[in-house]
């Protein structure tokens, strides 16, 4: 990480940036690994299999065919629990992606449900982001993949999602790279001014519809990755071996989407190589050296072919011209705070905040 990747970034008296004292903390707060880690996997599996007596499924569980979520369903088969694998399809599958999947849970014994969004929607979304020319384009996709797991759990009685987020691989991301997955009004907001197709299916999650599956349903998220040796090489070989496994050159390179986002749109517009953040997570858990990791950004971040290739099927799908997808790169970018977003709703409304103030004081936190 260096003031390229992010100028707010800080550095101490040793040159050692804020983004290691920031891992170490996460790791620290959340992080097991060993048999301590082993331990409270298998006892939270033990409550999973116990919440979901007499049900199909015990869990559900995203799978994008890469290298986390296909862990995540290797760890679940090895636990001993019942999940439904979800993929969710929003028109950017790699061929070798559906390869994977198929035989993930082929060879796991997995059910697989595919969510297919409505693409014209997803289009007209995709295309409104690519023109308020902000950072985070993939927000809509994380937005969509977390509201349908939680919607399908709500829907089939089932309590517990397994995640693959985790502190060893992606803790670090400066905020100036991303913008809060679950805000739902900056993505209408965007629309709004963008968009031209009305979203009457796109899966929404607000705060109201988030705290109605967590606390009236009882649907919670695990990230089980956290309490598992996870170590990027070795799982990579594991799965390679155990489920025929195949690799996509990239982290989440099994979308040609975000493989093309950023390989292309992120270092080109936006001045943002993503290798450095993932890449410094693996040298901060010991995994790889800072030379080696020097080694790889050295690399070209998109194999000149694949890019040509990516560039001509993503103006096809989107239906751009050249000159139009270039006049679309040349736009300056904006922020996302440029357009409405989530705030509490005191912020929102300052009139309510006295009362938010006598509601506490009647109804203290627990």
């Amino acid at each position: 990480m260096d003031t390229i990747a992010d100028d707010n970034i800080q550095f101490d008296e040793k040159g050692i940036c804020n983004y290691y004292y920031e891992y170490k903390k996460a790791y620290k707060e959340s992080v097991l690994q060993g048999d301590a880690g082993w331990n409270k996997l298998s006892g939270i599996a033990d409550t999973i299999k116990k919440a979901g007596e007499g049900k199909q499924y015990d869990c559900i569980m995203g799978l994008s065919g890469g290298v986390d979520s296909t862990y995540v369903a290797y760890l679940a088969k090895k636990l001993g629990l019942k999940p439904l694998a979800i993929h969710f399809d929003n028109g950017w599958n790699s061929e070798l992606a559906v390869k994977n999947i198929e035989n993930i849970v082929s060879k796991l014994g997995f059910d697989l449900f595919t969510y297919v969004i409505n693409w014209e929607e997803f289009k007209d979304l995709q295309i409104s982001y690519l023109k308020a020319s902000v950072v985070d384009i993939e927000a809509i996709t994380d937005h969509a993949i977390f509201a349908t797991l939680y919607r399908i759990a709500g829907q089939k009685n089932i309590q517990y999602i397994l995640s693959g987020t985790n502190v060893q691989t992606e803790n670090t991301l400066p905020k100036s790279w991303i913008h809060p997955k679950t805000d739902h009004i900056n993505i209408k907001s965007i629309h709004k001014a963008y968009g031209t197709v009305q979203l009457k299916t796109f899966p929404f999650m607000d705060a109201k519809v988030k705290r109605y599956y967590q606390q009236v349903k009882g649907v919670q998220s695990v990230s089980v990755l956290n309490y598992a040796d996870y170590n990027k090489q070795a799982v990579k070989k594991l799965i390679q071996d155990e489920l025929g496994w195949r690799d996509y050159g990239g982290k989440h390179y099994e979308s040609i989407w975000t493989r093309f986002y950023q390989g292309y749109i992120l270092p080109t517009k936006f001045g943002i190589d993503k290798r450095k953040a993932h890449l410094s997570d693996l040298i901060f858990g010991e995994q790889i050296t800072k030379a080696e990791a020097l080694e790889e950004l050295k690399k070209p971040m998109y194999d000149a072919e694949q890019f040509n290739a990516d560039y001509d099927f993503v103006l096809k799908k989107f239906g751009f011209s050249d000159k139009q997808f270039q006049e679309i790169m040349q736009i300056p970018p904006r922020s996302h705070y440029d357009f409405d977003y989530e705030m509490p709703i005191d912020k929102r409304y300052p009139i309510l905040k006295p009362l938010k103030k006598i509601y506490r004081t009647i109804f203290p936190p627990k």
